[in-house]
């Protein structure tokens, strides 16, 4: 094949990597002037100049590097030191790149580089800008780099494997829900308990990534309530105090519940804490006052979902009450903890909701072997 046969072959990448000097921005000054491919780009891993358009572009086997360089600098002089680099014409990658998030070396490795993917418009809450939690329009910040670093759902982070584990779980929640909606439970079919055979199986856990799943949907709004109401958690662990909640709400009929009703910076994701403790919690839950609470709540937005996070059924009777008017319950269960005893005596308590799916959580995956978000890698 004739240089003029490879030269009709050449890609537009190709004719472009022959005239400009892609990698020049990412080396030393004072570096000799050598083809960009074959220098490392300092402070730049190896993985990310394997990669197309950052400093990777093969350049031509006809072309040899002092031809590149003298198409580099056409038509300027070679008086002055500063004229004999090559033109830096090409988009500055590292500066472009958004600016780490304030307090991210405090991070583990894995938190901070999920912090470092979310785009700077998602980033509110990630890097806070003052000591309030609560916005001037009364919306909650929540703690993004909290949530990162707990290993949780983080929102407008990249899609992995827990987002799409929980995209699978919600998905099926979501048509439960649409079928009992059919039935004879209708709007109390947008309410769903999370709980637990046991303390320490990971049911706020799930109950928080539920939530925030849930409200990535576009026809969803979401109210996540803490009912666990001797350990509360979900406001703490999101970076938000404890207010006015669903006890105090019980325990005063005068109380609007939608006025306490916490919106935060994530879209369609709204909060009610478990209020101040009491000793008798069960017994508020169990009046009628609940039922009309709900139903007010649900009745205030007919696209909101009510998430209950409820105290272990085998360690607290609050969770077989409220399981008497809700219309799913999805029971956590720990695959290294969790007995199947455990497990049916927990579904027993719980029978007052007759839809109960179990949901395994801290599942061990032998190296090698298929799980969710490798495909968006």
């Amino acid at each position: 094949m004739t240089n003029a046969d490879k030269k009709m072959e050449e890609s537009l990448i190709e004719r472009a990597a022959r005239v400009y000097d892609f990698g020049a921005h990412l080396r030393q000054r004072q570096a000799p002037v050598q083809p960009a491919s074959s220098i490392p780009a300092e402070g730049v891993p190896t993985e990310a100049q394997d990669q197309p358009g950052v400093d990777s572009l093969e350049q031509p086997d006809s072309v040899p590097a002092d031809e590149q360089t003298t198409a580099a600098h056409d038509g300027s002089t070679q008086d002055n030191p500063e004229d004999a680099r090559p033109l830096d014409l090409t988009f500055d990658l590292l500066s472009a790149a958004p600016p780490a998030p304030e307090g991210a070396e405090t991070l583990s490795r894995e938190a901070a580089a999920t912090l470092m993917a979310i785009p700077p418009e998602l980033r509110a809450g990630a890097e806070p800008e003052d000591d309030f939690e609560i916005l001037l329009d009364g919306i909650a910040r929540i703690d993004r780099a909290m949530l990162a670093e707990k290993g949780m759902l983080v929102p407008g982070a990249p899609i992995g494997a827990l987002a799409e584990e929980f995209r699978l779980v919600k998905r099926q929640l979501l048509l439960g829900a649409r079928a009992l909606a059919a039935g004879s439970l209708g709007e109390r079919s947008r309410t769903l308990l999370v709980g637990s055979a046991k303390p320490g199986e990971g049911k706020t856990f799930c109950a928080i990534n539920l939530a925030i799943s849930l409200a990535a949907e576009r026809d969803i709004e979401v109210l996540l309530v803490d009912g666990d109401f001797a350990k509360p958690n979900i406001m703490a662990t999101l970076g938000l105090d404890d207010s006015t909640g669903l006890l105090d709400i019980l325990a005063d009929r005068t109380l609007d519940p939608e006025e306490f009703v916490v919106r935060t910076d994530v879209p369609q994701l709204s909060l009610l804490p478990a209020g101040k403790r009491t000793h008798s919690d069960t017994e508020l839950l169990a009046s009628a006052r609940t039922g009309e609470i709900i139903d007010q709540l649900l009745g205030s937005d007919p696209r909101r979902i009510i998430v209950f996070d409820t105290p272990p059924a085998l360690a607290a009777s609050p969770a077989s009450v409220l399981a008497l008017l809700v219309g799913q319950v999805m029971l956590v269960v720990r695959a290294d903890r969790t007995t199947e005893a455990e497990v049916r005596e927990a579904v027993n308590i719980l029978d007052g909701c007759e839809q109960i799916s179990l949901v395994l959580n801290s599942r061990s995956y032998e190296p090698g072997g298929g799980r969710f978000g490798s495909y968006y890698g």
